[in-house]
């Protein structure tokens, strides 16, 4: 480690040590059913979302917590996997994990790492630097992370607590915890989509954009990338630098989409408080920002653009695909699009039963669609599909009573993002997003002890001063 990472260390270990206020723990640990000691938050998912939570928990004096990761250390959220921009598209300046410490920016990691001239001259940064800045974050703020954990199921215990089914290298194992937090990005709450036209071609010759995908066995071969947005020009751009001797991106609208709404958005007012808001206004901020959908930078585009053999085609939505003498016919209102290979880039989609975790209670998490009927010109069926929270962002029943147990299972993920806006899917809200979650999670904490703090605050007997009253000099009443 250089002399500079060295001390931009030390001075973390102080900035904290000077705002650590109020140092008093006030959680007395539980015991599971099976005599372990419970968690009192049990954090799914160690990506920058997982890091901020953990932090944030921590510098509220809760620090028996633990963050899970099916991944590999340091290969965490997308940045080293299907990610396939070579930097971030957020401009360098937007903090979010430190949550406001100056020492634990990435401009002071990067200045530490690098220069400060280096910073100076950045552009936009490098995805590669960025998760080696997660992990070195994760490291100096002492976060208990179990990486090769995958979560399995959640279902009640007794006492309160929920139990978390996880797999790992030696078997299964049963966490107990207080409170679940599922920091779990894209995929927290559904999958990503197949348009249904393509669902009937080899499985072989259809991925998405978050699949593993061997880009250079696509050299010599066409490519059609269904969907236009950031992520569909990354992989139509990874598709044409390797080699591909043609790439069809296909965009449902007329004119494609240019305008970036999150850039609108990135403000105090709009990320602290549309969560506030009634039904009615966030459904209708958030079905135009999302309908939107994320636009492209400028960089992302001419990434594609520079290459000849990339073929943009607007207003042509897949109507129809079929697999002919080996080739993949796609229909559309303009005509037929021949290819080989196939990239999705057409999103989300809720579906609460397809991740095991929740199958046994996904029936009774409400959406917006049992919370919210929106005039018929705002309607959307796919954004209605998107869970309805509370403002702890914890899960909400659709039939009350039945599983009052989910209220201690709160959801950080871009599945959050119709409840509180960009919340749990991106850079720019973590600053305002967090705190919210962790003031959320604190209140529940501290009112499911109320009866044990009435009793110590009962019992508080503990002097601050000692009166003497000397002997013969005892005031008298007149």
């Amino acid at each position: 480690m250089s002399d500079a990472l060295t001390e931009l260390e030390a001075s973390v270990r102080a900035d904290l040590a000077r705002i650590a206020h109020p140092h008093a723990a006030w959680l007395e640990p539980k015991r599971g059913p099976d005599g372990k000691l419970a968690l009192d938050v049990l954090i799914v998912g160690a990506g920058q979302s997982g890091i901020a939570i953990g932090f944030g928990l921590m510098r509220s004096r809760v620090s028996n917590i633990l963050l899970l990761d099916k991944a590999e250390e340091g290969k965490e959220g997308p940045w080293l996997t299907y990610a396939r921009m070579p930097t971030l598209r957020s401009p360098k300046d937007y903090t979010g994990p430190d949550l406001d410490i100056p020492s634990l920016t990435y401009q002071s990691w990067h200045e530490a790492r690098f220069s400060k001239e280096s910073w100076q001259t950045l552009n936009l940064i490098l995805r590669e630097h960025w998760a080696e800045y997660l992990l070195w974050l994760r490291r100096t703020i002492g976060l208990p992370v179990r990486n090769g954990c995958e979560l399995l199921e959640i279902a009640p215990a007794s006492d309160g607590l929920l139990a978390a089914r996880v797999k790992r290298a030696g078997g299964i194992e049963t966490l107990h915890a207080r409170k679940i937090v599922l920091a779990t990005g894209q995929e927290g709450m559904g999958g990503w989509i197949i348009p249904e036209p393509l669902r009937d071609l080899p499985a072989s010759a259809v991925a998405t954009v978050a699949d593993d995908i061997d880009f250079e066995g696509l050299r010599g071969k066409r490519v059609a990338v269904i969907g236009a947005g950031a992520s569909a020009f990354d992989n139509a751009a990874t598709a044409l630098e390797a080699g591909a001797a043609q790439v069809h991106l296909l965009c449902r609208r007329a004119q494609i989409q240019v305008i970036q709404p999150y850039r609108w958005l990135t403000f105090r007012g709009f990320l602290r408080h549309l969560s506030d808001l009634d039904d009615a206004w966030r459904w209708r901020f958030m079905r135009t920002i999302l309908e939107m959908r994320e636009g492209f930078p400028q960089p992302t585009y001419d990434r594609c653009a520079r290459h000849a053999n990339f073929i943009l085609h607007e207003g042509a939505p897949v109507e129809g695909a079929r697999q002919i003498d080996g080739d993949i016919q796609l229909q559309t209102p303009r005509g037929a699009v021949i290819a080989d290979f196939v990239i999705c880039g057409t999103g989300i989609d809720m579906n609460f039963a397809g991740r095991s975790e929740l199958r046994a209670f996904a029936g009774n998490i409400a959406s917006w669609a049992d919370r919210y009927q929106p005039p018929e010109d705002e309607r959307n069926v796919r954004l209605g599909r998107f869970p309805y929270l509370a403002d702890d962002y914890a899960f909400t029943e659709r039939v009350p009573g039945t599983t009052p147990w989910i209220s201690d299972i709160h959801l950080f993920a871009i599945a959050s993002t119709m409840s509180f806006g960009p919340s749990g899917s991106s850079i720019n809200a973590m600053t305002t997003a967090v705190p919210k979650l962790v003031n959320g999670l604190t209140r529940g904490l501290f009112r499911a002890d109320i009866e044990r703090h009435w009793a110590s605050l009962s019992a508080y007997d503990v002097p601050q001063a000692v009166v003497t009253r000397p002997a013969g000099n005892v005031g008298k009443a007149r």
